[in-house]
Parts: C-alpha cells; sequence; structure tokens
C-alpha cells in the first residue's frame, strides 16, 4: 500500500508536520500553499503538498481602511453643490438682456455652478481635512489608471445598459440632458466651450465632490456599501431638471447606477484618477453623440 502523507498541526507555530501514514482512513496532506512559518505569522514557508520547500515570503500588509472626512464635509458638499444649480436658472434668466456671447453665458454658468463646491473643496480640506486638498480627496493619477480608467467606464457602461433595460419595461419617462447640444450644435462659439466644459471641467469637478468629498464624508459614519448608493443617488439627484419634472426619472435612476460603479472605483483605488477618466469618457460619448445630431430615444 502506497504511503498517505498527512500534517498534524502543531499548536504552537501552525505549521503543517508531516509524517508518513499506511492507514487509508487518515486524512490527505494539506493542499499546498503558504503557511506560517513562525509563532507571530510574519513568514510564510510555501508546502507543496508533500513537503517544505525553500521559498518563504513576507506576510502582506493588512489593506489601509478607506480615508474618511468628517461628516460636516459631506454635508457642506451637497449645499455648496445644490444652491448654486438652483441659483444658476435664475441668473441665466436674469442676464439675458444683457446679450452676451453664448460662450460668455457657458463660462458663467460654468462658474456659478462649479465655483462653491471648489471654494468649499479648499475650506473643508483646511478646517476638516490636513489641509492638504488633493490629497484629502485623493485626487491623484497613476500610470495604471490608464488601464483602471476605461475597465472603470466598462462597468459604468454595463451599469447603464442594465438600468435602462428596467426603466424601458417599466416605461419610466427619460428625457435627455443634451438637446441644448444637439440643437445648436452648428454654432462654435457655442460647441467649444460646452466640449470643454463636458469633456474637461465636469469630470474633474464632480469626481472631487461626489467621489472625494461626499464620498469620504459619508464612509465617517456609514458602511462601505450604503456610502456608495448614497453618494451615486445623490449623483443622480443632481442631475434632476425641474423643468423636465417626471421625464428625468429613467436618466436620474441611469446616472445613480453610474455613480455607483465610480464610487466602487474610488473605494477599491482609494483615488479618483480612474473615475476622472471615465467621466470623461462617458461625458466625450455622450457629446459626440449630440454633436452627430442622433437622438437615441427616438
Amino acid at each position: 500500500m502506497w504511503p498517505i502523507y498527512v500534517a498534524a498541526w502543531s499548536g504552537t507555530l501552525g505549521a503543517p508536520t508531516v509524517t508518513a501514514m499506511s492507514s487509508p482512513l487518515l486524512p490527505p496532506a494539506p493542499p499546498p500553499g503558504w503557511y506560517p512559518a513562525d509563532e507571530q505569522g510574519d513568514t510564510l514557508r510555501w508546502w507543496d503538498g508533500a513537503g517544505w520547500t525553500g521559498h518563504t515570503a513576507g506576510r502582506p500588509p493588512p489593506p489601509e481602511p478607506f480615508p474618511t472626512l468628517p461628516w460636516q464635509v459631506a454635508a457642506g458638499a451637497v449645499v455648496a453643490l445644490a444652491a448654486p444649480l438652483v441659483a444658476s436658472k435664475w441668473i441665466l434668466r436674469s442676464t439675458l438682456s444683457w446679450r452676451l456671447p453664448i460662450a460668455a453665458y457657458i463660462v458663467l454658468l460654468a462658474v456659478v455652478a462649479y465655483g462653491p463646491s471648489l471654494a468649499w473643496w479648499r475650506a473643508a480640506s483646511r478646517r476638516y481635512g490636513s489641509g492638504n486638498a488633493r490629497a484629502d480627496v485623493g485626487f491623484t493619477f497613476v500610470k495604471a489608471d490608464l488601464g483602471w480608467g476605461p475597465l472603470t467606464w466598462l462597468a459604468c457602461f454595463g451599469a447603464q445598459i442594465v438600468v435602462a433595460v428596467i426603466v424601458v419595461a417599466l416605461h419610466l419617462p427619460t428625457t435627455g440632458n443634451t438637446e441644448s447640444i444637439r440643437e445648436n450644435r452648428t454654432l462654435a462659439a457655442f460647441v467649444v466651450p460646452m466640449v470643454v466644459l463636458t469633456v474637461v471641467v465636469a469630470p474633474l469637478v464632480e469626481e472631487i465632490v461626489f467621489r472625494g468629498l461626499i464620498l469620504r464624508g459619508l464612509a465617517s459614519r456609514l458602511g462601505t456599501a450604503a456610502t456608495i448608493i448614497g453618494q451615486a443617488v445623490l449623483f443622480g439627484a443632481a442631475h434632476f431638471d425641474p423643468e423636465r419634472g417626471a421625464g428625468n426619472i429613467g436618466l436620474v435612476l441611469v446616472l445613480s447606477a453610474v455613480g455607483g460603479m465610480l464610487g466602487g472605483a474610488a473605494v477599491l483605488k482609494r483615488r479618483l484618477g480612474p473615475g476622472i477618466i471615465a467621466h470623461a469618457i462617458i461625458n466625450s460619448i455622450a457629446m459626440a453623440v449630440a454633436l452627430s445630431g442622433w437622438n437615441p430615444s427616438q
């Protein structure tokens, strides 16, 4: 009878000691793998299934906890974004009589919509964070983000498809937010600043606000899943247009799903780089479709 190798676990080291046994009733040896080689468990040794090898490795350090900010940072970010979004329409109506160039109105609305959020970012970093605004929200890029960004976009695209199918199946009203771009796509004075605003400015600022300030602020009070869902819902709600009313329901749901994927990427990678790239890809595709004149809803 061939001998069966089994492992008797040591009570002090926790490593298997191999002995040859001939009884077929004894269990087989433990599978190949890394096992603690000392009492502290800081060093691992490779067991090939039949005996120890000379390969050793240090135990990898535990992952660092997700960095958080006080909940006041998230609350302030919501206010700093919501108030200007409401005020921007009033400001636009009030300045129409000035007959400014279209590009000037776009820049004006961008400053009104995003200026307070950027100001809050700096103020919150000084009061509640480290004083390093970029580090406090994970506003960093690495070379690997050139790969992680498109992968994050694919996750967002998949989430969009799933939610869009549900929206269509439930016959929920959906109105896009690119009608003005489609209607004015032949005006260079309108298109150029809108492309810069949509493809460059919006991904940067919105990721700082939602996946930086709001995500990390909520994470100080909520669990990971609740934090990701919470910021995703807020992200979708930020794109609600009161003038469209219920017609925005489908769009809000789809963008909430996108926000969930972007939030998951921010938690997984501990930085905003992948989300910013993915966000820019999403907006670039939406802009290209709008400038082509094609209306997917028709």
